[in-house]
């Protein structure tokens, strides 16, 4: 796994982004006291339930790898 030259922004802007997604959607709505990691976990499964991203293997599942896949996607993303 590569790792990304500014991957905590791009997983900053990840979160943002895929929050205003889910909500925007209708699937769910985050309130402040929901951990990074927590917020995470449903945007991975969210985003690959929808197809946006391709999902990971589940034994390769973890907090480190699903915040890669979510900046490589929050990278792909149009600036705003």
């Amino acid at each position: 796994m590569k790792k990304l030259e500014n991957e905590k922004e791009f997983f900053k802007k990840a979160l943002k982004v895929g929050s205003s997604y889910a909500e925007k959607r209708g699937a769910a709505r985050f309130s402040p006291d929901d951990s990074a990691a927590e917020r995470a976990l449903y945007l991975y499964r969210l985003l690959t339930h929808d197809k946006l991203i391709q999902p990971l293997p589940e034994d390769q599942v973890s907090q480190k790898t699903i915040q890669h896949k979510l900046a490589l996607w929050a990278s792909r993303l149009p600036d705003t």
